[in-house]
């Protein structure tokens, strides 16, 4: 026979007798010394360090911060758009008349007569025409992007969520225009109407929002199916009020990364109608129609009339890849670090 202060089985439980705690009148219950002490440590939580995060803001800004080249191309993007539209107001210089650059030089090398990077074939300087062009350009991509976001979007999820015939008769709409090659889709709109800065921003957007579209109909045919939406829907909630309030806002990492790619496509869809003599009409110019102008200008030596401009457009162009690379890890939270 063992003696009482010896521990022994509790047939229930399979604890020993010691471990278990002791009723003292009342309800009032003893716990020994070691089971408090593993009482009040916490448990080790499961799959690795818990992290503190913050809110979703804050954490989209954690990830994003991590990719330097996508902060330098902000910066870089920022700059740009100081240096086009507040740069003609410190650096004066005449880009509409061509009556008032009759005196200046033609193809006039960097430094001549005040010129810090040169004069064209017509006598423009060289660094305003960049401003006044970089106006242009940029206005296209980024207003030419965001019409195409916002219709790829709408029409993208009106196809996924009502499904069936709609679906198939609005997507075979987009198969259609997508077999057209876009160059030359562009070139034949901007031919039959008259070249002007809105029309440009209409056409490169009316070719632009059929890849949107379709992304957006795919993440709609999976988000439609979703615990929350059949809810709503239960409840009586339409069509449109689940499409803006549901629907669209849960596809926000695509639509932005899609709208952010885009203003770098639009930038050289432009360059390339402008190089190709179909950009804006004189006086205004852009980035291309400028690499147009100076087309001779590298067989007889004028680099200037080149090189800077050209350097602009693969910048701005890498700098907004590298924002839209960065925008989607932090968008997209199965890629982020945890």
């Amino acid at each position: 026979m063992t003696s009482a202060d010896e521990s022994r089985e509790t047939p229930a439980f399979g604890v020993s007798a010691t471990e278990a705690p002791v009723a003292l009148g009342f309800g009032e219950l003893v716990v020994p010394e070691e089971a408090a002490t593993a009482a009040e440590q916490p448990a080790a939580p499961e799959g690795g360090e818990a992290q503190t995060t913050g809110g979703i803001a804050r954490q989209i800004a954690r990830v994003f911060l991590e990719h330097k080249l996508a902060v330098v191309s902000l910066a870089f993007i920022v700059l740009m758009i100081l240096f086009c539209w507040v740069g003609p107001l410190v650096y004066h210089t005449q880009q509409v008349n061509q009556q008032a650059v009759l005196l200046n030089i033609e193809n006039g090398p960097p430094g001549a007569t005040g010129h810090p990077l040169g004069t064209t074939n017509t006598g423009f300087d060289v660094l305003g025409r960049i401003m006044y062009g970089g106006q242009v350009s940029l206005t296209v991509g980024l207003l030419s992007a965001l019409v195409a976001t916002v219709v790829g979007v709408v029409y993208g999820a009106i196809a996924g969520f009502f499904g069936r015939w709609l679906d198939a008769f609005l997507m075979r709409v987009v198969d259609i225009v997508l077999s057209i090659p876009a160059l030359f889709l562009l070139i034949a709109l901007v031919t039959i109407f008259h070249s002007s800065e809105p029309l440009l921003i209409l056409v490169i957007a009316g070719i632009s929002w059929l890849i949107p579209a379709r992304l957006v109909r795919g993440e709609t045919l999976s988000l439609r199916t979703r615990e929350y939406v059949q809810a709503v829907r239960a409840m009586g909630g339409r069509g449109p009020r689940i499409i803006g309030r549901h629907i669209i806002p849960n596809a926000i990492g695509t639509i932005v990364v899609f709208a952010t790619f885009q203003v770098a496509t639009s930038i050289l869809l432009l360059a390339a109608l402008g190089f190709l003599g179909f950009g804006v009409p004189a006086p205004q110019t852009d980035w291309g129609t400028m690499l147009s102008n100076a087309v001779d200008a590298a067989a007889n030596g004028w680099w200037w009339e080149i090189y800077p401009v050209g350097i602009c457009i693969v910048l701005v162009v890498v700098a907004f890849n590298f924002i839209g690379d960065a925008l989607r890890d932090s968008l997209e939270v199965r890629t982020q670090r945890r």
